[in-house]
């Protein structure tokens, strides 16, 4: 019977927070928010059920952000963030250093805190979120060199910040110099790189290669390797997060059977791992000692928005121009300080040294709380608005032509299923224009729910489906032609547009 009461609640909860997306979307906030409130109506000031355990719930923190990331390397496209990736790095490492120490220098100021307090609150905050990051920011028309910085840093700056506040928080310990973070961080990420290059590539040329009996089981595979990268690199004192991260990026970007339902899959799996933990974390959360939170929190979270965010953003920009990787313009800067957005990551990291027992922990844990949503909702909804006004939204851009492989391995062939997007260039060309290689051949067209085979002369129009028969030899140069022709239209050859 308990079995039976708890699932039902888990159920009810779930379709409450799967509905609560769409109220979500509409206002432009992160479901997060949502998921909080939900969590807080469960706890021990709505239906009382107790949770204040707080090392199950770094435990399971730390787990769901594994899934997040795999999620999140797995559909981010690498063609789209490689020009990116530099500048993210530096954003995720320089960036995070001054960032850590700025917060740290303002709250150790304005709050009259120790040091070691100050610099754990500067490391926790450090960190953008990658749900928040990616739920908000791929419904903004950006560039995809500006959004390929903020996925791309989104993915990375987790790791050296889980080290920094894992060392922040032993308790009986000296706290460690700049030397020491230095070096330990240097190691674990260094070892989590290895392990996540190392597993991505070598998973997606044993999936490759064998032939499962069922599509569904390339999806769990993917996630199973996600996994494997992460506790792999964690058993060799490495970062795990870095490696799950690297290791499906790899897999998301390499050519892997049934790849869509893959990427599918792990979406799923990822709104079950924010549902879960979003709400586990409101749970954890005592209502009744978050006042006493709210001007701490709302000082050091005015000091992060105005001062250290925009601070660590100027000194990346400064290093990357300096060091001839790229250039950032004033309104660049302005809109990645502003959209540094705080969420899980934050939350769970405060739950470290709430686990470790070290002195006034959950006094940190309620301030970072009342941080994540107060300037999630001030952050969120204003983002749409500072693009327009920063003049770097791009709403005229095309979105990416999706592309779903089935492998024929008898025929030696692959089916392409493509859906042409709004915006799209493929509106309006006929099939013939599209000059395939001799080895492909678009058999069939779904519109408007009905199917037919299309003739040469046959006229594409957005929202079209196609199913594309080509030989696994020119898989590559089909996606490649048609993805030039969905940004640049059927003279895409003529302006040197291949596609990539």
């Amino acid at each position: 019977m308990n079995l039976n009461v708890w699932l039902l609640l888990a159920s009810v909860v779930v379709i409450a927070a799967i509905a609560s997306v769409r109220v979500a979307h509409r206002t432009g906030l992160p479901s997060l928010l949502i998921y909080l409130a939900i969590g807080l109506l469960v706890g021990e000031a709505g239906l009382g059920i107790q949770f204040e355990n707080a090392h199950l719930a770094q435990q399971i923190g730390l787990a769901a952000l594994a899934v997040i990331l795999a999620e999140g390397g797995l559909t981010t496209n690498w063609q789209h963030v490689r020009r990116a990736v530099p500048t993210a790095l530096v954003l995720a490492t320089a960036g995070v250093a001054v960032s850590v120490l700025a917060l740290a220098g303002a709250v150790y100021w304005l709050l009259d805190m120790d040091w070691r307090t100050a610099l754990l609150i500067g490391a926790i905050l450090a960190s953008t979120d990658a749900a928040a990051v990616f739920s908000v920011l791929r419904r903004l028309p950006l560039p995809q060199r500006l959004a390929g910085i903020l996925e791309a840093e989104s993915g990375f700056n987790d790791a050296p910040t889980v080290i920094v506040v894992a060392m922040l928080s032993q308790v009986n310990t000296p706290m460690p110099t700049v030397g020491n973070v230095v070096l330990d961080a240097a190691f674990e990420l260094a070892v989590g790189c290895a392990v996540g290059l190392g597993i991505g590539p070598l998973g997606g040329y044993a999936l490759r290669r064998v032939a499962l009996p069922s599509s569904g089981l390339y999806p769990i595979a993917v996630l199973a390797l996600a996994f494997v990268a992460y506790s792999g690199a964690a058993l060799l004192h490495g970062s795990g997060f870095l490696a799950v991260y690297l290791s499906t990026l790899v897999l998301g970007n390499v050519r892997l059977p049934h790849r869509a339902a893959t990427r599918g899959f792990a979406e799923g799996a990822a709104w079950l791992a924010q549902i879960g933990l979003f709400v586990m974390l409101g749970m954890l959360a005592s209502p009744h000692e978050l006042p006493a939170a709210i001007v701490p929190g709302l000082i050091a979270g005015l000091a992060l928005l105005l001062l250290a965010r925009p601070l660590s953003v100027m000194v990346s920009a400064l290093l990357v121009r300096v060091g001839r990787i790229d250039r950032l313009s004033w309104q660049e800067q302005a809109f990645l300080s502003w959209a540094g957005l705080r969420g899980a990551v934050p939350i769970v990291l405060a739950t470290i040294p709430w686990a470790t027992g070290l002195i006034g922990a959950k006094g940190v844990f309620n301030e970072v709380f009342v941080i994540v949503i107060v300037f999630t909702m001030v952050q969120g909804p204003t983002l749409p608005f500072l693009a327009r006004v920063l003049g770097v939204s791009a709403p005229d851009e095309a979105r990416d032509l999706g592309v779903e492989a089935a492998p024929l391995e008898e025929l030696n062939a692959d089916l392409l299923q493509i859906t042409i997007p709004p915006g799209s260039g493929l509106h309006g060309v006929e099939i013939f224009e599209l000059r395939l290689p001799s080895d492909a051949a678009v058999t069939m067209v779904v519109r408007e729910g009905r199917s037919f085979v299309p003739e040469g002369s046959t006229r594409l129009r957005a929202e079209d489906q196609l199913l594309i028969v080509t030989t696994a030899a020119y898989r590559q140069t089909v996606e490649r032609r048609m993805r030039a022709v969905s940004r640049r239209g059927k003279l895409a050859g003529w302006y040197g547009e291949r596609g990539e």
